[in-house]
This record gives C-alpha cells, sequence and structure tokens, in this order.
C-alpha cells in the first residue's frame, strides 16, 4: 500500500509525457490542416464554373447596390477541390451542384500509393460519398480506419464548395 502514490504519480507523469511527447505533431491529422493547397506528386487543379445570382442594383439609383438577400442563391456548376496531402497520398474530389444542391461528388484522386491505401480508398469513398450528399455539406463523420482518407476528402471537398459559393 506504500507504493500506491508512487505508482499514481508515475502513471500521471507517463500520460502527461506520452501526451506531450509529439512535439513536432508530424503525422497528425491535425499537422495537416495546414496543407490543403499544395498540388505535387501530379496533383492537378481545375478550374470552377458556377452560375447564381447576385445582388442586383436598385432602380431608382443606379450607383446603390441591393442589400444581400438572405435566401441562398442557386449555384449551380461544378468545381475541383484542392489536393490534399493525406499521409499515404493524395485526396481530391469534384463536386458537382445544381440550383444549391450538392449532386454528385467524384474522387478525383485517392491514396493508392500501396495496396491496403488503395484497397481503403476503394472500400471508403462510397460511404465518404454518401455521407456528405446526406449532410450537403463538407460536414462529414468520416470512416472508422480510414481517418487520414476521410479527413482528406473533408478538406477538398469543403475547398470545392468554397470555389462554388455554397
Amino acid at each position: 500500500m506504500k507504493r500506491a502514490p508512487l505508482v499514481t504519480l508515475s502513471t500521471f507523469a507517463g500520460v502527461a509525457g506520452v501526451l506531450l511527447l509529439n512535439p513536432s505533431g508530424a503525422g497528425s491529422p491535425l499537422a495537416l490542416a495546414g496543407n490543403t493547397t499544395g498540388t505535387t506528386s501530379g496533383a492537378t487543379n481545375t478550374s470552377s464554373t458556377s452560375t447564381g445570382t447576385s445582388p442586383t442594383t436598385s432602380g431608382s439609383n443606379p450607383g446603390a447596390t441591393a442589400a444581400a438577400t438572405p435566401t441562398a442563391t442557386a449555384t449551380s456548376g461544378s468545381a475541383t477541390g484542392d489536393a490534399v496531402d493525406a499521409r499515404y497520398g493524395y485526396v481530391q474530389v469534384k463536386v458537382t451542384a445544381k440550383n444549391g444542391k450538392i449532386t454528385d461528388i467524384t474522387a478525383v484522386q485517392l491514396p493508392n500509393g500501396d495496396g491496403r491505401s488503395m484497397m481503403i480508398s476503394q472500400q471508403v469513398e462510397p460511404m465518404l460519398k454518401e455521407q456528405a450528399l446526406a449532410a450537403q455539406s463538407a460536414n462529414i463523420q468520416g470512416v472508422s480506419g480510414a481517418s487520414y482518407t476521410s479527413y482528406g476528402y473533408q478538406q477538398s471537398l469543403q475547398s470545392a464548395l468554397t470555389k462554388l459559393g455554397m
């Protein structure tokens, strides 16, 4: 019983040490957040096309612009998101929208550097697409066992939606 406080203190110190051990943050999904615009390793970005409504000018004063209406713009078109380095390869998606609603998401790039990455990508892509179409946004849960791919998918999807103005 005399060792119980020592064991408790040692356990606490060990846990704190492990949590502070990774000073660079390399390899964590949060560390990847800063690298969402890089397009190396054959990654290509396609320019976006979108059409929608914009504020119009008032009829009585041609120099004044009308305030933006609170209704959503009817955005239509498609845009390719940024290629996101998701540790095991790049993730990039293309979003198609019609009247402000996401109608299709196509994976342009998914990690495929080795057999395991390719297998994971093929399995999780339909699940990620289904989540995004159901949410009608980049606010997806991701897929367990494919954290990096899910993170890259979400970031590229958000980039494409931003390009579309959604």
